[in-house]
Parts: structure tokens; sequence; C-alpha cells
């Protein structure tokens, strides 16, 4: 039983993401915990710039988690879009939607970088359909990455070369254990790099100082 059971394992493991989603949408768990697993690091790298701008690494990760689930619940195979492409719109429209309500509500520099615009996600329906996701002008996503990538740009001049190495990791998803063994540094050495950038991109965020030159 034991062997019949790690086979299975296996074998959904080897399975693509569209089947995946197919036997999710049919209540197959295990099928929606393995893309789960299988998204996470991209989880992380959406996530990530925010955390650096202000927001909540755990908070954030959780938040877009749901949107991977959003994902797996509703993504249709029938369409061109492959699952990972699609993926990521529900991760990052469900952080956009909750960084806005956040910098609404708090008035913290994320509305600096947050467009207003972003269409919310009820954290507790997946019946919406994919057409809400055509609601978010292209063009503004572009344009929110676009300032993002400015920021960072711009604190990376003012990062020691261990911290820029460590950002550049740290973007991609990885964990700070996963970093801490690249790089051969402990993992508390790591996390403190983290905070130093963070430090950084919060003053270049009272700065307005967005430029690349």
């Amino acid at each position: 039983m034991c062997i019949r059971i790690k086979n299975t394992q296996q074998s959904l493991m080897e399975t693509s993401d569209e089947v995946l989603c197919t036997m999710a949408a049919s209540g197959s768990r295990d099928a929606e915990e393995i893309l789960a697993t299988r998204y996470s690091r991209l989880v992380r790298t959406c996530a990530r710039p925010f955390f650096l701008i202000g927001g909540d690494s755990e908070d954030l990760t959780q938040e877009g988690m749901l949107g991977l689930i959003k994902a797996v619940r509703e993504y249709d195979a029938s369409k061109e879009a492959s699952f990972r492409t699609f993926a990521e719109i529900c991760i990052r429209n469900r952080l956009y939607s909750v960084l806005r309500a956040a910098a609404r509500d708090k008035h913290v520099p994320l509305n600096q970088s947050v467009s207003m615009d972003t269409p919310f996600f009820d954290s507790n329906s997946y019946t919406s359909g994919t057409s809400n996701l055509a609601q978010r002008n292209p063009e503004e996503s572009f344009i929110d990455r676009e300032h993002t990538a400015a920021l960072l740009s711009g604190v990376r001049k003012q990062l020691s070369e261990f911290e820029a190495k460590i950002l550049g990791y740290y973007l991609d998803g990885l964990s700070c254990r996963e970093i801490a063994e690249t790089v051969g540094k402990p993992p508390k050495s790591v996390d403190n790099a983290v905070q130093r950038i963070r430090r950084k991109v919060a003053r270049q965020l009272l700065s307005g100082d967005f430029s690349e030159s």
C-alpha cells in the first residue's frame, strides 16, 4: 500500500500543470498541493519587491498564495495562456489589490508604487471568473513594474557588493536559507542584509528619487 501511494505521488509530481489543474477542479487536494508547492517560489518572487518597499513578508506571501489558489481553481486550459502566465497574473493582481488597500488605509509609502486602479479580489471568493483579470489595464501594470524596477535600480547603487548579491537572489525568490547556502554565509547574515536593503529602500522612497541615472 505504501509503495502504491508513493508511486502515485511520484506520478503526480511529474504531471503537467494543465492536467493537475483539471484534477484540482475535480476535487483532488493532492493535485492542488503539488501546484502550490511547484509555484511557491513564483509567489515569493512576485511578493518580494513589495516586501522591500514596506509590506509584511508573511502577509504578502499568504496573499500571494491565495492568488495562486485562485489560478489553480479558475484556470481554463482552452485559453491560449499557459498556467504559469495565468498564475502570475492572479498572484500579482492579488498583491496589488491588498497593497492598495493597505496603502489607502495606512497612508504608507506604498501609495507611491501601487496603482490605485487595481481590481480587488474577495479572499473568500474564487468564482469571479477570468474576465475580472482584464479589468486591470496592462499599461498600468507595466508602469507599476517599471516604477518598482526604477526604485530598486536606484537602491542598488547604495548597496555593498554583498548586499547587491543578496538582493539579486532574494528577488529571484530564494529563501534566506537557500541564499545562505549559495553564498556560504549564515542565514542570520542574509537576513541582516535584507533588513539593511529595506532601510535603504525606505530612504529612497522618502527622497522621492527613483531615477536610474
